[in-house]
C-alpha cells in the first residue's frame, strides 16, 4: 500500500458549531483521527446513515484511541455548519468543509456528479491517519455504502 500524507491546506474547520479557517496538516500534527468524505451535505445516504453512525459511535471510536474524527466534503463552510447543527450530540464530529475540492484534488477524491447536477465533489471514503500519514483507506462505488461506515471503522481499529 502507497502511503499518502494529508496536504497543507488552509480549510474551514467546522468545530462546536462554530468555523475557523485552519491548516489541516497542521491541525492533524501528532494526532490519530479517522477523516470521513461524503458527496454533499444535506443528501440521503450522508445525512441519514454516514455521519450519523460516526455520531453515534464517536465515543467508542476514541475509546480505540483516535484523537479526533472528521467529516468532509466539497461545500462551503456555510452549508457544513448548517448541517451538523441539525445533529444532536454534532460536536462529537468536526467539519472539514472543503469548498474549492483542494484536499479532494490532492487526495484523488474528486468525483464529476454533473450529471446529477452536483458538480464536482467528494467521493465518499473513510481513512484512518497517523501524524497526516494516511495508514488505511476505504472507497465506495458510486451510489454505495458498504465498507466506509463508522461500524466498519470500529472493526478494523
Amino acid at each position: 500500500m502507497m502511503l499518502k500524507k494529508i496536504p497543507s491546506v488552509i480549510v474551514p474547520i467546522i468545530k462546536n458549531s462554530q468555523t475557523y479557517d485552519k491548516n489541516l496538516n497542521e491541525l492533524l500534527k501528532n494526532k490519530k483521527v479517522i477523516i470521513f468524505g461524503v458527496p454533499g451535505a444535506f443528501t440521503p445516504t450522508c445525512s441519514e446513515q454516514h455521519l450519523p453512525g460516526f455520531i453515534k459511535y464517536s465515543d467508542n471510536i476514541k475509546l480505540k484511541g483516535i484523537d479526533e474524527i472528521y467529516c468532509m466534503s466539497v461545500n462551503d463552510k456555510y452549508v457544513m455548519k448548517s448541517w451538523f447543527m441539525t445533529y444532536k450530540d454534532c460536536n462529537k464530529i468536526m467539519g472539514i468543509a472543503d469548498g474549492n475540492g483542494e484536499i479532494s484534488n490532492c487526495l484523488g477524491v474528486i468525483s464529476d456528479k454533473t450529471s446529477n447536477f452536483m458538480g464536482l465533489r467528494c467521493t465518499r471514503f473513510s481513512m484512518i491517519v497517523h501524524d497526516n500519514i494516511i495508514k488505511n483507506s476505504f472507497f465506495e462505488d458510486p451510489g454505495k455504502f458498504k465498507n466506509t461506515s463508522a461500524e466498519d471503522m470500529l472493526k478494523i481499529l
